[in-house]
C-alpha cells in the first residue's frame, strides 16, 4: 500500500510528438518508485512557450492562463482519485490513479464521464464540432462542477446519484448563483442532457432522470435597427478613427447578414467576382461549416473599397480591421448614444437587421435569405422573419386599392 508523499505527480511536453501546427502536446504524469503511467490532458502549446520547472504554460495571454487552469485542475482530480484509492484501501499504482482518473473504475463518475466526451468533442473540432461547440461544453462542464462541489463538496459523483432533485437543484444553482437567464440555463442543461445520454448507452444507468422533467426555451424577441436608424449611423461621420471602423465593421455585418466569426476570419480571398461584374462574399459559417455566399450590395463594396489599402488590413491578410467582440459591443454602445438610438446595440444585431430590415423587408424571399445566411433549413431562418410596419403597410395598400376598385 502507497502513502501520498510516494506519488509523484507531474506535467511534461512531447517536444518529439509536435502536432501540425508546430505544438507539442502535454501529458500528465503519474510516478510511484519505478513504475509510472502517462496521459494526454489535451492540451498544447508552443515549446518555446512552457517552463519545464513551473511546468506551466508562460505568459499572460488567455491561451496560457486556459493551459494552467487545465493543469491544476487536472492535479486537483487526480488527488482527489488518489485520496479515493487510498481511502477505500485499494492498491495504488501509477495506472490505478490513471484509470480511476479517466473514468475506468469500477465506479462510473458523472464528472469523468464529460471530460471524456469534452476531449472526444475537441479531437473532431474543425471535422464535426466548430469551436464554439467545443467551449460550450466546456462551459457545462465548469457549471456542474462548481455545483457539485457547493452541494456535495465533492469533486465528482456517481452518474447513478444524478436524479430529479439534483437536475432542479442544478436549475436553481445556475439561475442564482451564476445569474444565468431562462434559455442560457436551458442550454446548459440540454448540454448536460446529452451526457446522461451517453451514459445511458454506454449501460451505466437504466433510468432516465430528465424522463419527468421538461425544460423549454422562451420566445425572445431580438432586436434589430429600423431603417432610418440604420440611415442614422450610416450618415454620422465619426471623427475617431475606432468609431468609425467599428461603425463600418457593423455596417458591413448588417449589409451581409454575416456574425462576428465569419466577418473576424474574413481575407480578400473571400471576395469574389462574378463573371456579370459584380462582386460575392463566399464563405463558411463558423458556427456550423455551413457554405454562405452573399452578393455584395453597394454599402458593403464600399466599405470593402475603404480598406483596401488599409495597414492593418493588408499586413494581416484581413478584409477589415476587425476588433474583440468585446470591444466592439462596447463601442456600439457608445456609438448607438451619438447617433440617439436607445436599443443595446451589438455585433448579433447587424445579422438580424440584414435579415430584417435590409432583405426581407424588401421583399427577397425568405429561401434566398436562407441560403445569404448560411441556414440549412428555413425553419432556422424564421426566427428573424419579422414584418416590419412599414411592409405591412405596403402589402396592404395594394389589398385598400383592390377594394376601393370594386366598390
Amino acid at each position: 500500500m502507497s502513502n501520498r508523499k510516494n506519488v509523484l505527480i507531474r506535467f511534461i511536453i512531447k517536444r518529439t510528438k509536435l502536432l501540425k501546427n508546430g505544438e507539442a502536446p502535454i501529458f500528465a504524469r503519474i510516478r510511484i518508485g519505478s513504475q509510472d503511467a502517462e496521459f494526454s490532458i489535451f492540451k498544447s502549446i508552443q515549446p518555446e512557450l512552457w517552463c519545464p520547472e513551473k511546468q506551466a504554460a508562460i505568459g499572460n495571454l488567455k491561451e496560457a492562463k486556459e493551459i494552467n487552469r487545465c493543469i491544476q485542475r487536472t492535479q486537483f482530480d487526480l488527488n482527489e482519485h488518489l485520496n479515493r484509492l487510498i481511502d477505500s484501501r485499494k492498491e495504488v499504482t501509477p495506472s490505478a490513479i490513471k484509470e480511476s482518473y479517466l473514468g475506468k473504475s469500477h465506479e462510473k463518475l458523472i464528472i469523468s464521464l464529460f471530460h471524456e466526451h469534452n476531449n472526444q468533442v475537441k479531437l473532431l473540432v474543425g471535422k464535426d464540432f466548430a469551436p464554439a461547440t467545443l467551449q460550450r461544453y466546456e462551459t457545462s462542464l465548469m457549471h456542474v462542477q462548481d455545483y457539485i462541489k457547493k452541494k456535495y463538496r465533492k469533486e465528482d459523483i456517481p452518474v447513478e446519484d444524478i436524479d430529479h432533485e439534483f437536475l432542479s437543484g442544478f436549475e436553481l444553482y445556475l439561475k442564482t448563483d451564476r445569474n444565468c437567464g431562462h434559455n442560457t440555463t436551458m442550454k446548459y442543461i440540454k448540454n448536460f442532457k446529452k451526457i446522461i445520454r451517453l451514459a445511458q448507452a454506454k449501460g451505466w444507468i437504466s433510468k432516465d432522470p430528465f424522463a419527468e422533467l421538461k425544460f423549454k426555451l422562451r420566445k425572445v424577441e431580438k432586436d434589430f435597427l429600423t431603417e432610418d436608424e440604420l440611415n442614422t449611423i450610416i450618415k454620422k461621420d465619426f471623427q475617431i478613427e475606432r468609431l468609425e471602423n467599428v461603425k463600418d465593421t457593423f455596417l458591413f455585418g448588417c449589409f451581409t447578414g454575416l456574425a462576428y466569426s465569419d466577418l473576424k476570419k474574413l481575407t480578400p480571398d473571400n471576395l469574389v467576382q462574378a463573371t456579370d461584374g459584380n462582386y460575392w462574399i463566399h464563405t463558411k459559417r463558423t458556427k456550423t461549416d455551413n457554405p454562405s455566399h452573399i452578393p455584395l450590395l453597394p454599402p458593403a463594396m464600399e466599405i470593402v473599397e475603404k480598406y483596401k489599402d488599409n495597414p492593418h488590413c493588408v499586413n494581416h491578410h484581413v478584409l477589415l480591421p476587425v476588433y474583440s467582440n468585446q470591444k466592439l459591443n462596447a463601442y456600439l454602445r457608445e456609438i448607438a448614444d451619438m447617433c440617439g438610438i436607445r436599443k443595446k446595440m451589438t455585433t448579433h444585431m447587424a445579422r438580424h437587421t440584414f435579415a430584417t430590415t435590409v432583405t426581407l423587408n424588401n421583399d427577397i424571399p425568405i429561401e434566398s435569405v436562407s441560403k445569404m445566411l448560411g441556414h440549412s433549413s428555413i425553419k432556422m431562418t424564421q426566427v428573424y422573419a419579422r414584418l416590419l410596419d412599414k411592409k405591412v403597410a405596403r402589402d396592404m395598400s395594394k389589398l385598400q386599392q383592390k377594394f376601393a376598385t370594386s366598390l
